[in-house]
């Protein structure tokens, strides 16, 4: 029964990815009433195991998607001004030779194929330039330098590559810390008057009276509770099926294809700071990524995945195929003993009967069903370059249902630590190290990277290491650690190592497990003291 005393709230979303914090953070902004529920920590699962770009996806202009690429590449100069701590451009360079190929599925391949069947599949240099154009062009760059030809000869960016690469373009995208990015728009939600309850899951969710009735437990203390809202929101992410068809329970046409995309990550391979786009003879691509000062990523790979509840991982198959890739290009020879780390996500895509996982859009689908009484909007699909744009658009999907919706707001307005110049990093960084000098570079690039101007709150009044507490190594300490407890929801070593920060590469199993067990008896004690 429905306890009419009790104001619903106005949307209940379930998902705490980036696309259901996204939302959240917009709705709460336009002055609704959000509770979002996610099963386990915050980004969890897809978005923290991105290949860590804002880009505009260069390759899918070859399936002619321009209003997903344009988007997109609006989207990285908007973002970057709004968290210049967790986002900053990089430069790509993409480097030529003649078997290059496309994949053969691509409407572009198709249409060369017809017009010029003598190429064979081949991308001519042409096509690779136009593309470059196109890709310059379609956002309206302000921020970010536009394509560059380079001689590979004698330069840092042709040293670790193999001498058959004489030419190279070079062109701009954006990294971004994806985890964070998904943190950032909870807290800035919560801030603003959302509920978030990251591991809690819900067991079920019906209409009743002209509202929805969900049901959540809590997965640490097994606590059940009862919520009304006025409005769904579905942003499961690869439980977005499962959670149609188990929890909410519609009969539905719509639905979402689970493609696995693996990363390998290796110690430093070259010495500059920009990025590899490398071309397969199979038509695919990959990266080769600088990544946490001393380490390369590489990937993604594209593979179906047929069961959200089987955790991704890099299959050796999968491994054996980026470092085989790579070894296409780098001098150094790579075998499965560099490779340091893997991880793997699994992307839902809206299913739009694709021949291949690679050729599947990567674009969003919003669908609402609103047959049964109160409406509920399922999210399929969507990139983390536009996550903030797809929250525009489900917020005027929920205005129709929903009244009195304020405007969009968020373009350009900051995230948490993201209120400073897009060219003020370095700055930002020495002031930090100015005012607690026993910060060495590293250590003080790590804090601003993470927390950007709200590092120096964070540290307080400390005049000396010391004053952090307790040391867990690679420059993580008590002070750190509690602050990421208290106010962006880590209650696990993996929920800081893995998300909130990747220093896991840096520390050891045995102190990992040391700052397990200070967590867990530190959130015994918060535990109590909010009884």
């Amino acid at each position: 029964m429905i306890d009419r005393n009790v104001e619903p709230t106005d949307l209940f979303i379930i998902g705490g990815g980036i696309n259901g914090c996204g939302i959240a953070r917009d709705a709460a902004g336009r002055g609704l009433s959000v509770t979002l529920a996610e099963m386990n920590d915050l980004a969890s699962a897809t978005s923290s195991a991105s290949t860590k770009l804002f880009h505009g996806g260069l390759r899918y202009l070859e399936y002619f998607e321009f209003r997903l690429v344009r988007e997109a590449l609006v989207e990285r100069e908007v973002l970057l001004r709004a968290m210049p701590h967790i986002s900053w451009p990089m430069r790509f360079v993409l480097p030529y030779h003649k078997d290059m190929r496309f994949e053969s599925d691509t409407p572009t391949s198709r249409l060369l194929s017809y017009a010029m069947p003598w190429m064979k599949g081949r991308r001519p240099t042409w096509l690779i330039r136009l593309g470059l154009f196109l890709y310059d062009h379609l956002g309206g760059r302000r921020i970010l330098p536009g394509t560059s030809t380079l001689d590979l000869h004698g330069r840092p960016e042709g040293a670790p590559l193999e001498d058959r690469f004489a030419k190279a373009y070079e062109y701009s995208d954006c990294w971004v810390e994806d985890s964070r990015l998904v943190v950032l728009n909870a807290r800035d939600a919560e801030a603003r008057g959302a509920t978030i309850l990251p591991r809690t899951k819900v067991v079920s969710a019906a209409r009743e009276g002209g509202l929805w009735r969900i049901e959540t437990q809590n997965s640490e203390s097994n606590q059940t509770h009862v919520h009304h809202a006025k409005m769904l929101v579905n942003a499961g992410g690869p439980w977005v099926g499962d959670i149609i068809q188990t929890k909410v329970r519609l009969n539905s046409k719509e639905g979402v294809r689970l493609v696995r995309g693996s990363h390998i990550v290796t110690r430093r391979l070259y010495d500059h700071d920009k990025c590899y786009f490398f071309q397969g003879t199979d038509g695919r691509i990959i990266f080769a990524i600088p990544y946490e000062t001393d380490f390369t990523l590489i990937g993604t790979t594209d593979a179906e995945h047929d069961d959200p509840s089987n955790k991704p991982v890099c299959t050796p198959q999968e491994q054996g195929y980026l470092l085989n890739f790579a070894n296409q290009y780098f001098k150094q020879n790579l075998s499965d003993a560099d490779v340091v780390w893997t991880y793997s996500g699994v992307r839902p895509l809206y299913d739009d009967g694709a021949s291949s996982a690679t050729a599947a859009t990567r674009d969003y689908t919003l669908k609402v069903d609103a047959d049964g009484g109160a409406p509920v909007l399922n999210i399929f699909g969507g990139k983390i370059t536009t996550y903030r744009r797809l929250a525009e658009s489900a917020l005027e999907k929920i205005a129709e249902h929903l009244p009195n919706v304020k405007g969009p707001w968020t373009a350009g307005v900051p995230l948490p630590g993201g209120d400073f110049a897009v060219d003020g990093f370095d700055a930002l960084v020495a002031d930090v190290q100015n005012r607690f000098p026993f910060l060495d570079r590293f250590w003080a690039r790590r804090l601003v990277r993470a927390y950007g101007t709200e590092a120096v709150g964070m540290l307080g009044s400390a005049r000396e290491a010391a004053d952090l507490g307790q040391d867990f190594g690679a420059t993580l300490t008590e002070t750190e650690v509690r602050w990421l407890m208290e106010n962006e929801y880590a209650h696990t070593a993996e929920d800081v190592v893995w998300r909130r920060n990747k220093l896991g590469l840096r520390l050891s199993t045995e102190q990992i497990q040391a700052l397990d067990i200070w967590m867990a008896k530190h959130l015994r004690t918060l535990s109590k003291a909010a009884e």
